[in-house]
């Protein structure tokens, strides 16, 4: 079906003026913008705004707990069934392409392609690699016990194994890959700072993914830890939260763009212990939760592509568009719509998702009122979601 959203302004995803509609689609693809059309289909949105369908980078479908250990040791359908909901929930909120950089695998991909499931577009990287010991290894250093099913992180130690691990993940379909190049919150065993895997390592990985025409996504936290990322190859940093001025100026020369993730530090601090967190978790969510700021404002100076990312564990999902609202704070509405649309819509390799253009994606989401003037709009209740040029939840 062909469909016309009149009385609209319009944002297309990188301009900084709102232009008038309506917006026409045909075929899942908007054909027009502006001017006039027949469609099989009209929906007035007046006084609102079309914007491009949200893209999270950094989102874990698997994600169902703040313990990693239990999530390693649940069986895979639990998994994928409660990670269904979780997928359904974020395209109810405007999210119309996620990537899962921890966990995702051909199963629940090839359910949401058929349609089994409603969920947003669907990238993903299969298990994330950890050293012994790094961010991810779920084990305690009281603990002999092992997370054997290796459904959101693997540990994998030494060339020959992470290149092994990188090539099965792309021959399972993963859209990139993810590594754990320092400690982490969530971790139990390992400093936030110091860098995790060798060089050797982490170039194994990245050269199987560059011939393979992909990338590397690494949690990395420190500017030490995202010097030995960027330096050997890795494209996509996640969280970023302590890096320097001269880390972020590494950055922007290499090509790499930064993923913040502020939603879950923001949602950690107020909901954490309520929900399970380790003390130690605590703790280390303290030494971050206000660096994130710090590091986008570096970031923007200095030239990097700055995308979008939540990084929300467990009943904590639901501070998905409180992200919007934390970034926006930070580098404005404008810079922070534009990170969830386009930049990202660039970093997944995908141009035709992230913008309002004739020839892309109708991947859309419509809210009541203008998120210039009433920056609100973007967090609050009321939206209107269109996936492939079809409304959601019709």
């Amino acid at each position: 079906m062909s469909l016309a959203i009149i009385n609209a302004a319009v944002f297309d995803g990188e301009s900084a003026e709102l232009v008038d509609g309506p917006v026409l689609v045909e075929d899942g693809r908007i054909s027009a913008i502006g001017g006039s059309g027949a469609a099989d289909r009209v929906l007035d949105a007046r006084g609102g705004t079309v914007l491009p369908g949200l893209i999270d980078a950094h989102c874990h479908a698997y994600g169902v707990s703040l313990d990693l250990l239990s999530i390693e040791g649940a069986p895979l359908s639990y998994l994928a069934l409660t990670g269904a909901r979780r997928l359904k929930a974020a395209l109810a909120r405007g999210f119309t392409t996620v990537r899962d950089v921890a966990g995702g695998d051909p199963g629940i991909a090839r359910a949401i392609a058929e349609g089994t499931i409603p969920a947003p577009r669907y990238l993903y990287t299969g298990a994330a690699l950890s050293q012994t010991g790094g961010h991810g290894d779920a084990r305690g250093v009281d603990s002999d016990v092992c997370g054997c099913h290796v459904h959101m992180v693997e540990v994998v130690d030494g060339v020959d194994a992470v290149r092994a691990a990188a090539r099965d993940r792309f021959r399972r379909g993963a859209h990139a890959i993810k590594m754990m190049t320092s400690g982490g919150v969530m971790s139990l065993a390992d400093p936030i700072r110091i860098p995790q895997y060798s060089a050797e390592e982490i170039r194994a990985v990245t050269d199987e993914a560059a011939r393979r025409g992909s990338y590397v996504a690494a949690h990395a936290y420190s500017a030490e830890a995202i010097r030995h990322s960027v330096e050997n190859g890795v494209r996509s940093i996640e969280h970023g939260n302590l890096m320097d001025a001269e880390t972020a100026a590494l950055m922007a020369s290499r090509g790499a763009f930064l993923v913040p993730t502020l939603a879950t530090y923001d949602a950690i601090s107020r909901r954490g212990a309520d929900n399970g967190l380790a003390p130690v978790s605590q703790e280390k969510n303290l030494e971050v939760l206000h660096a994130g700021a710090n590091a986008i404002e570096l970031a923007r100076a200095a030239g990097v592509a700055i995308g979008f990312g939540t990084d929300l564990m467990g009943d904590l999902d639901d501070e998905q568009l409180n992200g919007l609202r934390l970034q926006s704070e930070i580098d404005g509405v404008l810079n922070a719509l534009r990170s969830a649309t386009s930049v990202n819509a660039d970093l997944i390799g995908r141009p035709d998702l992230g913008r309002v253009q004739v020839g892309a994606v109708a991947d859309l989401v419509i809210v009541d009122g203008d998120p210039f003037t009433e920056p609100a709009v973007l967090w609050g209740p009321r939206r209107t979601v269109v996936q492939a040029g079809v409304v959601v939840g019709e």
